[in-house]
């Protein structure tokens, strides 16, 4: 069992996972301060100073926090921009791979079928 824990761990995928919640977990970071420090002081400014993370509708003891909300949706809309252009660039990348390995030489062109056909009909014209 202990082998198949090593054999599992030690896969290409498995460590390439890890690797893509690591960076995702950073650059979530990443975005936070982007919308924190950034988007929202330039959409407070041409709105008239709103800071969204300070809206709220209160209905009795509860609060919602409906300006939250509104924050995380500018930064999934950002990551997904972000990862957008991401996949976008490496699929255009893999493509210009593609397209390198397919370039092969041009093969010299023989003879038609058209021109088979009739060497073998002249052929078969003479022995007879």
């Amino acid at each position: 069992m202990i082998q198949e824990f090593k054999d599992f761990i030690a896969r290409g995928n498995v460590m390439d996972m890890a690797v893509g919640i690591i960076m995702g977990a950073a650059f979530t970071a990443i975005v936070t301060s982007l919308v924190d420090d950034l988007v929202n002081p330039l959409i407070g400014l041409v709105i008239g100073g709103i800071d969204f993370s300070n809206l709220s509708i209160g209905l009795g003891d509860a609060q919602f926090m409906y300006g939250n909300f509104i924050n995380a949706v500018i930064k999934f809309l950002i990551v997904a921009w972000v990862v957008f252009l991401l996949v976008k660039g490496v699929n255009r990348m893999r493509e210009m791979a593609e397209g390198e390995k397919e370039v092969a030489p041009e093969e010299p062109k023989g003879p038609t079928q058209e021109e088979l056909l009739t060497e073998i009909r002249d052929a078969l014209k003479s022995r007879a």
